[in-house]
């Protein structure tokens, strides 16, 4: 991308004339570049990616003529794809060598995604051992891996799974929390097997892991710095604790340190930290055990974000709570002196069908199949095409056959009807297109 017409392009070289300021946008910072001086001729040549990103070379006061030329490939091999440097070609151009990701569904954590296949493998992509390998040191980049070879793989959520016979299995950082649940604080670069029960029905995972067995009743494990194990301290645990003594619970969701459920008589209960009134009790005061929210009986899906809660009930409608810093909560307004206690009806329509709440965006598929996003799109995580942020739900794209979604920190990832896997936002590898570079809803593939 260029600043002016200033600028002469031949093929992949670009060279500039001329004494005024001028910026040309370059690859990332990861690529290979180099800078050579040579009387009043300066050339840049590098090897890598060639779309824009965010380094900016300056110009000015100097008589000089610049150079860039692009070298194919990222070792200049004559294999590699002059996209993305890679040998075989893992760039969105070339699909010779790739199959489509069919998935049943699909989870994120912190900067990867995790996601089960219609077959029922496992597979992993992104960054800091989360992948499922021998060690932390995993790249990155990878496209789609597979985790072992098993086949029964049921649900997931960031780097905690549940197999077909109601196993509980997690692996990845450990930090300082035993949010893994083995009873240690040491990180597993493998699936590691989390007790010996064969009960377990649902969990979600974040810096707090809470479960559900087929019993109905409720465990939680991990930090528990604001109560949000909801155990009545604020202790950590690194093994599966028992919370309260219900046998109803039917849905439960981990925020980044609150967690919201709901129980099988639609009632919804919360807590855990709650400075930005994301537990929705009319308060700002942290619980550290369940605390019933509102009098409903009504409501049918919850999902906690970092700082701000939504939730669907019976009839379609659409609720949000919590902070609004860039308008995640979608009501039209934004900013901290814009966020919400209670919970907050968002537009009239009766037609929500799913939810899902990420550090600072929300997304959303109606009955339709269509897809909505709003909040945070610095990184282009709502698949709008854009970088700014949404304050009422904005409809992506035109295709009404999306049927599951999940929105990460500052990617996100969804299934269409057909299982295809999509993804968009801030990569870090997150997206599976075995680049590093930020993208709209692009298709997840399987190199082969």
């Amino acid at each position: 991308m260029y600043d002016t017409g200033t600028w002469s392009v031949s093929g992949n070289d670009i060279t500039l004339n001329d004494t005024s300021p001028h910026f040309a946008e370059l690859p990332p910072i990861e690529e290979t570049f180099s800078i050579n001086e040579n009387g009043n001729n300066i050339t840049l040549t590098y090897k890598g990616l060639n779309q824009v990103s965010f380094i900016f070379i300056i110009f000015s006061s100097m008589e000089k003529s610049l150079t860039i030329t692009r070298q194919s490939g990222g070792n200049g091999g004559d294999g590699e794809c002059p996209e993305c440097g890679n040998d075989p070609c893992t760039c969105d151009n070339n699909s010779s060598n790739k199959t489509p990701f069919y998935a049943r569904q699909v989870s994120t954590g912190w900067r990867h995604t995790v996601a089960i296949k219609t077959d029922g493998s496992l597979w992993a992509w992104g960054d800091w051992g989360q992948l499922g390998g021998e060690s932390s040191n995993d790249s990155k980049y990878t496209p789609p891996t597979r985790i072992g070879s098993d086949y029964n793989w049921v649900s997931v959520s960031n780097t905690v799974a549940i197999k077909t016979d109601g196993s509980l299995w997690a692996w990845g950082g450990n930090y300082y929390y035993g949010l893994l649940g083995d009873g240690s604080n040491d990180s597993n670069y493998t699936p590691t097997r989390i007790g010996s029960d064969y009960n377990w029905a649902s969990v979600s995972a974040e810096n707090t892991t809470v479960a559900i067995k087929t019993d109905g009743s409720l465990l939680a494990w991990g930090m528990n710095d604001f109560g949000q194990l909801g155990d009545g301290t604020n202790d950590d645990k690194n093994t599966p604790t028992r919370i309260g003594a219900d046998y109803n619970w039917v849905s439960v969701s981990a925020g980044y340190a609150h967690t919201v459920a709901i129980k099988t008589d639609g009632s919804l209960w919360a807590w855990g930290y709650n400075f930005s009134g994301q537990l929705g009790d009319g308060t700002n005061d942290d619980k550290n055990t369940p605390t019933r929210i509102g009098a409903d009986y009504n409501w049918v899906s919850v999902s906690a974000g970092d700082f701000h809660t939504v939730a669907i009930k019976t009839d379609g409608s659409l609720w949000a709570w919590g902070s609004n810093y860039d308008g995640r909560l979608g009501d039209g307004t934004n900013g901290t002196n814009d966020n919400k206690n209670t919970p907050t009806r968002i537009g009239a329509d009766y037609n929500w069908e799913s939810v899902s709440a990420g550090y600072a965006h929300t997304v959303a598929i109606k009955t339709d199949g269509s897809l909505w996003a709003w909040g945070y799109n610095e990184y282009g995580q709502l698949g709008d095409g854009t970088n700014f942020s949404k304050n009422t739900p904005t409809q992506i794209g035109a295709d009404y056959n999306w049927v599951s979604m999940f929105a990460g920190r500052s990617h996100t990832v969804a299934i269409k009807t057909d299982g295809s896997l999509w993804a968009w936002g801030e990569n870090f590898g997150r997206l599976g297109d075995g680049t590093s570079t930020n993208k709209a809803p692009v298709q997840v593939f399987i190199i082969e």
